[in-house]
């Protein structure tokens, strides 16, 4: 990952999104704290997808947990309403 700070990115940014389209992922900071993250799409869908299976397998944990026949019975049984 490629680190630059704020000004360097505003006056080079053409050539940090050439980078990034190569694959490359640019920390942009200011004052040394980052601030902001350039990367491909394909990364950041990528990310996307794996926080929301995170979010999905903590749910979980809260979930309570029914048998196979608990749950064909709560499907039976709202087929029938």
């Amino acid at each position: 990952m490629i680190t630059v700070g704020s000004y360097k990115a505003k006056t080079h940014l053409p050539d940090l999104l050439r980078q990034v389209e190569a694959g490359e992922q640019v920390l942009i900071t200011r004052h040394g704290k980052p601030v902001a993250r350039l990367m491909p799409i394909a990364d950041a869908k990528r990310e996307q997808a794996l926080a929301a299976k995170e979010q999905i397998m903590e749910l979980r944990k809260t979930m309570p947990k029914f048998s196979r026949e608990e749950i064909r019975e709560m499907i039976e049984e709202g087929r029938r309403y």
